[in-house]
């Protein structure tokens, strides 16, 4: 009976871990293919769409999770494979430092001149 108790417990751990790990590799792949475009949709994310394409992605989203490969990993193959633009998250470097220093350019421009013309204006 004690033999039997434990078996059952033994497998009910077993369970829970290998749902643990389940969800955290459904997790990660909702988390990327929220952040990579739909190249069919193009309005969509991967997550979203149901495109031949978005599934083919999805599987091979978890197939790389299933070899081991790490979300950086992920993106930069995805990157290679179908260029930056696939990604809606992009990261600063040379190429995209307008797309982020732009905005924050035009912010302070508009700033500046706001406050020229609340300081200098004629009453």
């Amino acid at each position: 009976m004690k033999f039997t108790k434990t078996i059952f417990l033994l497998f009910f751990l077993m369970s829970l871990f290998s749902e643990s790990l389940a969800n955290k590799d459904d997790q990660l792949i909702y988390k990327i293919s929220k952040n990579l475009r739909c190249i069919i949709c193009q309005g969509q994310s991967i997550y979203d769409s149901q495109s031949d394409f978005a599934l083919s992605m999805k599987l091979l989203i978890k197939k790389k999770i299933e070899e081991g490969k790490s979300e950086q990993e992920i993106y930069e193959f995805l990157k290679e494979k179908y260029g930056e633009w696939i990604v809606y998250d992009t990261s600063l470097d040379k190429k995209t430092f307008i797309l982020w220093g732009l905005p924050v350019l035009l912010f302070f421009l508009g700033g500046a001149i706001i406050i020229k013309k609340l300081v200098f204006r004629k009453i």
